[in-house]
């Protein structure tokens, strides 16, 4: 049987098809640093079971009873610490991020970002690269380390916004790359140019990375184990033996028992017992955020010198720097193999 093309009526819509695209997505920020802005993030953010593993009948009348009537004014002045011209560090970054990668892909790829929190959402940013003519899309968490209250609540949330959908694209999830030997000779690269820069020599380099209850650990869940190779491998790398590298947590929440050590309480034990010059990284996160830039700069050297130490420095994410975005390349073109 010979097919031929099908002539589409003169009254048919028109129609985009056929196109790829490739949907960055960060953890998500407020819109403004206010606290009425915080508090509609945080209900989001606090809400998801992915997030908060306690049974929603118990949960939301803490959340909406104490936290969202506490935190949020508490939260916006950390937020004003750090908010830029462009907004929020993170969503200015990722946006950098997504358009840099544009351009390293070319026109054959559509390349558009969002939050899983807040703005742009999710299943906006699918549902306008589909009326855009994207039926194949690659989803890319941008969480080295994966844990259910970050890579898999992105897909979570790809998912429902499919399930409204009629028309689906296909969709590629770029799996978690804590162990890729690209992102962790990007991350030494950076690291040590970084330290290569600095007006003093650390004595101790803190690879402090995102906190979660100790208990997903024990239902299973893989992120410590994903932190503690990560760095382990990044120390290899970095081939640093004048520097003692330490791993820590940060960000601890509530009175539930968190990953340790602590990246707070680590700060303070290294000063009193004499370090004096001290650097610390945040080798999770892809770009800095309120939890790097005021957390760690700011309130980790108050810890730090407070308690005796003398001079500290917070190094940066590798953000849109080109170390960063050539790793970022490499990974999504990986998984656009056959698709482009």
């Amino acid at each position: 049987m010979t097919w031929q093309k099908q002539q589409l009526p003169s009254d048919h819509p028109p129609v985009k098809s056929g196109g790829v695209g490739v949907l960055v997505v960060n953890l998500g920020t407020p819109d403004a640093p206010t606290p009425k802005a915080v508090k509609r993030y945080l209900a989001e953010f606090l809400s998801d079971p992915r997030v908060v593993e306690i049974p929603q009948i118990a949960w939301q009348p803490i959340l909406r009873g104490v936290i969202l009537n506490v935190r949020p004014k508490k939260s916006a002045h950390a937020y004003q610490q750090v908010w830029t011209e462009k907004g929020s560090p993170l969503a200015a970054i990722t946006c950098e991020q997504a358009e840099k990668l544009q351009a390293l892909l070319g026109d054959g790829v559509q390349v558009d970002w969002a939050m899983r929190y807040g703005n742009p959402s999710i299943p906006d940013k699918l549902d306008a690269m589909m009326k855009a003519g994207c039926e194949r899309i690659v989803l890319a968490p941008l969480y080295p380390q994966y844990s259910g209250a970050t890579t898999a609540t992105v897909v979570d949330k790809a998912g429902d916004a499919l399930r409204a959908m009629r028309w689906q694209p296909s969709l590629r999830v770029m799996p978690p790359y804590h162990d890729d030997p690209a992102y962790i000779d990007a991350l030494a690269k950076d690291l040590c140019a970084q330290l290569d820069a600095l007006d003093f020599t650390p004595e101790v380099l803190l690879l402090s990375f995102h906190g979660m209850p100790q208990r997903t650990l024990e239902l299973g869940d893989p992120y410590h184990c994903h932190c503690r190779k990560t760095a382990r491998l990044l120390e290899a790398a970095m081939a640093r033996p004048d520097i003692r590298m330490v791993t820590t947590f940060q960000s601890r929440f509530g009175r539930a028992k968190w990953l340790e050590p602590a990246t707070d309480a680590v700060l303070e034990e290294e000063a009193k017992k004499g370090t004096k010059r001290l650097a610390i990284a945040a080798p999770g996160f892809s770009a800095d955020c309120l939890e790097t830039l005021e957390e760690l700069a700011i309130r980790g050297k108050e810890q730090f010198t407070e308690a005796g130490g003398e001079q500290f420095a917070a190094l940066s994410c590798l953000n849109a720097g080109e170390v960063g975005m050539a790793m970022l390349e490499a990974l999504v073109r990986r998984e656009l193999a056959g698709w482009i």
